[in-house]
């Protein structure tokens, strides 16, 4: 069973069914133990990070910023914290250990570098359908997280619109 999963979040669409899993698996492992009677040492902690792309933050040209303190990584951060608050709040409620992590960096290569910090049994990450053509030219943190991790990544799908949105 999993002592400490990761889970990767960017507030998006594509996190909301990953949550709803990372949340559920650190839940299930609590049951189970309760069920089976077995005392441990400590339940299941779930880890959630949130990435400020560097890269997008250094390609964006800021225009509109006057003051250092509204440049684009703060609204980044506010996402993050916002994003993060709320995977805390959804653990709370559900009796889950969270903790929270907001990092600066690459998406795919902080998520791996984190994961070795905690030494995740488990890394969690979104997926939603986006033309071939964009994953063709761009590809996908998760894609690249896969690819490169030692460690086993659950990959959880979020069926959208043509718009976007999920679909229930």
């Amino acid at each position: 069973m999993y002592e400490d999963i990761l889970l990767a979040t960017n507030g998006g669409v594509a996190s909301i069914n990953a949550t709803d899993h990372a949340l559920d698996l650190a839940a299930d492992r609590a049951r189970l133990l309760d069920d089976l009677d077995i005392a441990v040492d400590r339940e299941a902690t779930l880890h959630a990070l949130f990435v400020v792309d560097e890269d997008a933050i250094t390609t964006y040209p800021g225009d509109e910023y006057v003051d250092g303190h509204e440049g684009p990584e703060y609204g980044f951060e506010d996402l993050g914290e916002e994003t993060l608050a709320e995977v805390q709040k959804r653990g709370t409620d559900a009796g889950v250990t969270v903790e929270t992590h907001i990092r600066h960096g690459t998406p795919d290569e902080t998520i791996l570098e984190v994961a070795d910090e905690i030494d995740a049994d488990l890394i969690v990450a979104g997926s939603q359908r986006r033309p071939d053509e964009y994953r063709m030219l761009v590809g996908s943190v998760t894609e690249r997280v896969v690819r490169a991790s030692d460690r086993p990544v659950l990959v959880v799908k979020t069926p959208v619109d043509e718009a976007g949105e999920p679909i229930a």
